[in-house]
């Protein structure tokens, strides 16, 4: 019987992380060939792995919700005039690209982790995000209540 309270880590990669953009690179062919994750740490709990996936697949949803709502916006309030109506539907787009491309390297930076039995990478993606979402919320009832007509 093992004590946990003992130092006792689990093993750590030790490649600096510190390579800005080498890293970066490293990340993006990840999504490409995420067999090669294997060849870094130890298999986790299956468990964790799936759940991980699941997670990207929320993001993926999310992402997927925020281009519709773009389009929606472009498409059901003609009468808004046309700058604020492409403003508004250019957010969404644009945030639910940049949600499905940060779900990818956050599955990927994820799996690492657990593979390396390091800490799961915090993200302030979601609170950006949330911000956007919550802005353009708040145009679109600025726009329902007072009608920027076109």
């Amino acid at each position: 019987m093992t004590d946990s309270s003992g130092p006792s880590e689990p093993s750590r990669h030790t490649e600096p992380r510190g390579g800005g953009r080498l890293s970066a690179v490293t990340d993006i062919r990840l999504w490409f060939a995420p067999e090669r994750l294997r060849e870094e740490g130890s298999t986790p709990d299956y468990r964790f792995s799936l759940a991980n996936e699941r997670t990207f697949l929320a993001w993926l949803r999310t992402a997927m919700a925020l281009v519709g709502g773009g389009f929606a916006v472009d498409q059901f309030l003609p009468e808004t005039g046309r700058p604020q109506r492409l403003a508004m539907a250019l957010i969404l787009l644009a945030a639910g690209a940049l949600c499905a491309l940060r779900a990818i390297s956050h599955w990927v930076r994820c799996e690492r982790a657990m593979r390396r039995g390091e800490d799961l990478p915090a993200s302030r993606f979601p609170i950006v995000l949330g911000l956007a979402v919550g802005v353009v919320a708040l145009l679109m009832v600025i726009v329902a209540a007072f009608g920027w007509g076109g």
